[in-house]
């Protein structure tokens, strides 16, 4: 069976997370589905690059999360999400090519 990159893991929870959310109306779903990708792509990030590069993607993974918010103010709640999604799998690639 063929791995899915973690970066596509990420961004997936990230966009899945905020369409769950929005689709259902229950922000909770969307919570859970961001937390189940997010627990996915560390567990990968740490085995891919070890456990400094895991947390810091981590961290970045969250505060894209918390950053989308703001950012949706700007320029719209979609634009916002698929933008931090780029950025969380940008980095993704970038630290652990995967």
């Amino acid at each position: 069976m063929a791995k899915i990159p973690t970066s596509a893991v990420a961004a997936a929870g990230l966009i899945g997370g905020y369409g769950v959310a929005r689709w259902s109306g229950r922000r909770e779903l969307g919570g859970a589905v961001l937390a189940a990708a997010g627990a996915t792509a560390a567990v990968q990030w740490q085995r891919a690059a070890g456990t400094a590069t895991a947390a810091a993607l981590t961290g970045l993974y969250v505060a894209a999360f918390g950053g989308s918010h703001p950012l949706a103010k700007k320029i719209g709640a979609w634009p916002s999400v698929l933008t931090v999604s780029g950025l969380v799998a940008g980095a993704s690639v970038v630290a652990t090519r995967s």
